[in-house]
């Protein structure tokens, strides 16, 4: 689970701010990582998510390629080839910078109509959340979604319905704006629970075991608008869906929970509100990303293997070797 452009800044806004204690609060085992890509001090989404997926360190803007715009095996194709079922879910586009780089292969992040084309010859089993365009008004004219079908894809693009019955011989994509999903605060709804839960009660049908990355994308949009309220709206979002992968994760006891981001957005600080002490008033350093450490929390089997501090590119090193890859 990734929290995009969320510090500790972030998640104790979701102490102060939700009326539910924080799901954060359950996790024994949190550690930190250092983000710098290796093009920059401060990285991007593109490269920090890289990271994640592939185990190197790349230069800002690369999706699933090294420094030299080599392709990268990722973790999510690994896991396939093994008979891993996969899942990939976001509240940005499926082909924005985070979720790409564990599917596609391109030298630059706004490629999103390669990215689009990638995901159709993917080893996904099911995908969530906007993008549309990417598939269907294209420059090139293709239509994406008829070869999504040809592919074995049971595609929808007006709602998600919780609950259908999924078939474990067939895939899901759920394609559901234009662009990204709508703001929280904006009427986005449960779409990110509905679409996690779905996700979940798919892919733990696979025998062999699953992989899904579930990543809350515009906590990092509302960090670079300096936009408290959509921030901490997309916060509580996050944390809401992390209680119930928390809880699933609980009941199943052999899946592997970790939840960090991949850098921190807007310089973010509860401080307070004209020296009162006693009122918080959210403000921001910057509209865009910082360089500072950013937590990493885990649950489960080897949870205790991801405390410390460590570069990003461990915690694919990590899972690699908990899994024994």
């Amino acid at each position: 689970m990734i929290a995009d452009g969320t510090g500790i800044s972030q998640i104790s806004a979701t102490q102060f701010y939700h009326s539910e204690p924080s799901n954060y609060e359950r996790f024994k085992h949190i550690g930190l990582i250092k983000t710098s890509s290796a093009s920059d001090l401060i990285t991007d989404s593109a490269a920090g998510a890289t990271a994640f997926s592939a185990g190197v360190k790349t230069y800002n803007g690369a999706i699933g390629v090294n420094t030299d715009t080599i392709a990268t095996p990722t973790l999510l194709e690994d896991l396939s080839e093994r008979g891993y079922a996969t899942g990939v879910i976001a509240t940005s586009t499926i082909t924005h910078a985070t979720p790409a780089s564990f599917y596609a292969h391109v030298r630059y992040r706004k490629m999103e109509e390669e990215i689009a084309e990638a995901l159709t010859y993917s080893s996904v089993d099911f995908f969530a959340g906007g993008g549309l365009q990417f598939f269907t008004d294209r420059s090139d004219k293709k239509d994406l979604i008829s070869e999504l079908t040809k592919n074995g894809f049971e595609i929808e693009t007006t709602s998600l319905n919780g609950n259908i019955t999924t078939d474990p011989n067939k895939k899901y994509g759920f394609l559901l704006a234009d662009g990204g999903m709508p703001k929280m605060i904006e009427g986005r709804g449960s779409f990110l629970y509905d679409a996690t839960a779905l996700g979940l009660s798919y892919l733990k049908k696979d025998k062999d075991g699953f992989f899904l990355m579930v990543e809350g994308s515009q906590i990092d949009w509302g960090g670079h608008n300096n936009d408290s309220d959509y921030l901490i709206g997309e916060m509580i979002d996050f944390d809401v869906v992390l209680g119930n992968v928390l809880d699933f994760a609980k009941k199943d006891k052999n899946t592997l929970v970790i939840v960090t981001a991949d850098h921190e957005t807007g310089g973010f600080t509860l401080a307070s509100d004209d020296g009162n002490y006693n009122k918080i008033k959210p403000s921001f350093s910057t509209g865009g990303h910082s360089a500072t450490m950013v937590p990493v929390f885990a649950y489960g089997p080897g949870a205790e293997e991801f405390s410390g501090i460590y570069e990003n590119t461990a915690i694919y090193e990590k899972i690699k070797a908990l899994l024994k890859l």
